[in-house]
């Protein structure tokens, strides 16, 4: 299968190529896509040499399928024109999530939603990713009314420029913001932009995106994203209510039998989900279950996941492996 990666030289890119070779998807030819300034240089690729090519020169090479990963606006030109040639695009960015004739996929959730007709499917924000994959067994057995989200999201959700400032700031050197204040010893309670609602765009993503994905508008969802300085992985402290009442000890079962999901949740020994446990890992880890005593029907949860994998690369992949034994491509 011909497969196209592009934005191959930023962070995410990095790592579906690792993806990509780890899960040992089945790649004929590796075309690797890159701003006009990096066409020509080269990549490491299982062990061979490849030149990153212009996005033109990639659409008329015709890739079976195109893992996009190089920001909204660069998607929403060149997406539609990768799908006209007849290329599967899987795109990171936010550009396409809540188009309504496009779907927003977890595969473990949803992947059946997909026809050879969608010719780009959205990958899901990091933060939703992991919240909906131990949210949606949950849904299925009990619904749920309402969530209540506060993320503490990684750095490494920002991007290379946001690194560099951490790392400048830890070694007192002064260097380019990608945040308007210090990012070390601080939390921002600050994840793109703010919206008219007083809401930033990040936590907008987790109140329409878990909607979409979990086909329920009915789910009123509020959320805090919180920037914190973590080199990697996302958590998230999660209150759910549901419209049934539940046995805690159903709903450790549930997600222990749930693909893609690690409970760790023992608190006699100090175990629950941490961003250094997650690291470099594809599961989403799930701990701190517990009632919550204040209302009925109601749940805690922590929720941790390596954003830049099962936030971002890996899900990408998935989605393509679903394509491929599925022959939708």
């Amino acid at each position: 299968m011909k497969v196209a990666v592009v934005g191959a030289t930023g962070m995410v890119g990095n790592v579906m190529l690792e993806v990509l070779n780890e899960r040992n998807f089945p790649i004929s030819e590796l075309i690797p896509v890159a701003s006009e300034r990096s066409v020509g240089k080269e990549i490491e690729y299982n062990g061979k040499s490849y030149t990153i090519v212009s996005m033109n020169d990639a659409i008329a090479m015709k890739p079976d399928v195109a893992l996009f990963s190089a920001g909204g606006d660069t998607s929403l030109e060149w997406a539609p024109k990768f799908a006209e040639a007849g290329t599967t695009v899987i795109d990171n960015s936010s550009a396409w999530r809540m188009d309504l004739d496009k779907k927003l996929v977890v595969p473990e959730i949803n992947a059946d939603q997909i026809t050879k007709a969608d010719k780009i499917i959205a990958n899901p924000n990091c933060s939703t990713i992991q919240l909906v994959m131990a949210l949606a067994p949950l849904h299925h057995k009990y619904k749920i009314k309402r969530l209540v989200i506060s993320t503490y999201q990684s750095i490494s959700g920002t991007g290379v420029k946001a690194v560099k400032q951490l790392e400048n700031e830890m070694a007192g050197i002064k260097g380019e913001m990608a945040y308007p204040y210090p990012i070390h010893k601080n939390a921002l309670p600050h994840c793109d932009v703010f919206e008219d609602n007083g809401y930033t765009k990040e936590e907008m993503k987790l109140v329409r995106e878990t909607q979409k994905i979990l086909n329920d508008k009915t789910i009123a969802v509020t959320a805090t994203a919180v920037r914190i300085p973590t080199s990697g992985g996302h958590s998230e402290s999660v209150n759910v209510e549901f419209a049934n009442d539940f046995d805690v000890t159903d709903i450790r079962t549930i997600l222990n039998e749930t693909i893609g999901i690690t409970v760790q949740d023992n608190p006699d020994v100090n175990l629950y989900p941490m961003p250094i446990y997650a690291h470099g890992k594809d599961d989403v880890f799930v701990g701190r279950i517990r009632r919550d005593g204040s209302q009925q029907n109601t749940l805690n949860m922590w929720i941790v996941s390596d954003n830049l994998r099962k936030g971002a690369a890996t899900n990408a992949v998935q989605i393509a492996e679903y394509l491929s034994s599925n022959s939708l491509i």
